[in-house]
């Protein structure tokens, strides 16, 4: 993991493909970053966890199928994260600690490389900020049994596999209107919308930094 750690650190906000990685996940109207800022400054702020660490010698993520609930993500797969709390000293902080209580990963097993692009999510007015992580050792996941039906780990190459990206049919809202949409088959998981994008964007990091993910050829 030394030489992926070494290869993300040289990344800046200002090298991120943003939305242009975004979008080709998504085939409905959603607003760019910048002008959900202009038109919704009173949106909350959250923030999620894309950990990388490693698993049978190929760099991993972890996804979790959220419990059906009342509620707009019923049921979705998403990272780990949640809304800023009073006790959050920032958006960081938050994702720290959601990640945490979701899904038992150890703040101190964490390093944070940077902040991606923040998705702006219109039926919840949250605005979401993706901070990159790694670890050097698979985290031992305690799932919250509350929030979480099942955790949902996945090489990293599998969201740079084009078959792995496809569209179908979804109910959305609750008018019981159907729109198409883009998403990842994964584990047989339909992970589609803001997680959809945010990974997009990981994914075209990863190919344009040609970063190896395969750890048996890394000399770590």
């Amino acid at each position: 993991m030394d030489e992926i750690i070494a290869n993300l650190s040289q990344l800046s906000p200002a090298s991120l493909p943003g939305w242009e990685a975004q979008q080709k996940m998504i085939n409905f109207k959603r607003p760019k970053p910048e002008e959900a800022e202009l038109n919704f400054p009173h949106a909350r702020q959250s923030a999620v966890m894309a950990l990388l660490y490693p698993k049978h010698n190929k760099v991993h993520t972890v996804l979790m199928l959220r419990n059906t609930y009342h509620g707009v993500h019923s049921g979705q797969v998403s990272f780990p994260g949640g809304k800023m709390e009073e006790i959050d000293s920032d958006l960081w902080a938050t994702a720290l600690r959601e990640a945490n209580e979701e899904l038992g990963i150890d703040p101190q097993q964490v390093r944070k490389i940077l902040p991606l692009t923040q998705v702006y999510i219109p039926p919840s007015n949250f605005f979401v900020t993706p901070f990159l992580a790694v670890s050097t050792s698979r985290p031992d996941f305690i799932p919250d049994p509350t929030e979480v039906n099942r955790i949902i780990e996945t090489p990293l190459e599998a969201f740079l596999d084009t078959s792995k990206q496809k569209e179908k049919y979804l109910e959305l809202g609750q008018n019981g209107l159907r729109s198409k949409v883009k998403y990842f088959d994964i584990a047989g998981e339909v992970v589609w919308g803001a997680t959809a994008m945010m990974l997009s964007e990981l994914a075209d990091i990863i190919k344009t930094n040609e970063i190896t993910l395969n750890l048996t050829r890394q000399h770590d």
